[in-house]
């Protein structure tokens, strides 16, 4: 009984140490131990703010209908590069723009998704994570509405890096 108390004990000064709510982490782009800050490419929309009170996928997609037919346009300049497939999940809906988060890459860059379930793609900004090629990846909310991939699914989409 006594190493449950001071178990739970321990738990909960843990729990005292954790930031507290609001705090705002350091930016991943600053270089440890220094004031300077890397270029990050940051996707289209991603400085905007979903409402705190977003509750439909509608309040959630802040990306304008311009950015929307941008992003739906298949590039012609070619040069395209074909990464592979992934199960794609929903990522952070508080997140704007068109991204995608993937192990199949292992730098920022430009990129496009299809889904082979309509024939639709849309262009996106690829973000590196870490994992094996097999792993998952997060796709943005906007990003599954234009390939109108099922949002409660975990579908299997293709990346191309380039175009």
């Amino acid at each position: 009984m006594r190493r449950f108390i001071i178990t739970a004990a321990l738990l909960g000064l843990g729990a005292c140490a954790q930031a507290p709510q609001g705090a705002v982490a350091p930016p991943e782009d600053v270089i440890a131990g220094s004031e300077q800050v890397r270029p990050k490419l940051r996707p289209a929309g991603l400085g905007r703010v979903v409402p705190k009170a977003a509750k439909t996928v509608e309040q959630f997609d802040v990306t304008t209908a311009e950015e929307r037919a941008a992003a739906a346009a298949i590039p012609v300049e070619g040069g395209e590069k074909r990464l592979g497939l992934t199960v794609a999940s929903l990522g952070d809906p508080t997140q704007a723009g068109f991204w995608i988060k993937t192990p199949l890459v292992s730098e920022q860059g430009k990129g496009r998704v299809v889904y082979p379930g309509t024939g639709k793609s849309v262009q996106v900004d690829l973000f590196p994570i870490e994992g094996a090629d097999t792993a998952g990846s997060r796709l943005s909310l906007a990003a599954f509405r234009i390939i109108e991939a099922p949002l409660t699914e975990l579908p299997e989409v293709e990346v191309f890096s380039g175009g």
